[in-house]
């Protein structure tokens, strides 16, 4: 059974800096695609940033050059350094990731994790 599990949400003050993290365990073969995601209060979910195996980044506009997503492939982990920080970033924040077991390949979620930037 594979998981995903989030660490480092938390409230900051605007302008400050948050880590989140995300581990993968399991019985993984491997992994494609990982990414942050994240949900506002009456939003939908909306992509942050994905890395892929390869480490080649992809950021949304509103977190370029704010953010930085990075992965360790032996550890089978994920970061987002969050810096500069602001209101709108309030949110909960989802990792996933697209996984191949032994039986299949698909999408996995993290339960979430809380950032709240006050101003």
């Amino acid at each position: 059974q594979v998981q995903l599990v989030e660490s480092g949400g938390g409230l900051v003050q605007a302008g400050g800096s948050l880590r989140l993290s995300c581990a993968a365990s399991g019985s993984i073969f491997s992994i494609n695609v990982m990414g942050w995601y994240r949900q506002a209060p009456g939003k939908q979910r909306e992509l942050v940033a994905a890395i892929t195996s390869v480490g080649s980044p992809k950021y949304a506009d509103s977190v370029k050059g704010r953010f930085t997503i990075s992965r360790d492939n032996a550890k089978n982990t994920v970061n987002l350094q969050m810096n500069s920080l602001k209101p709108e970033d309030t949110a909960v924040y989802y990792c996933n990731a697209e996984i191949r077991t032994v039986a299949a390949q698909r999408l996995y979620w993290g339960q979430g994790t809380q950032v709240t930037v006050s101003s």
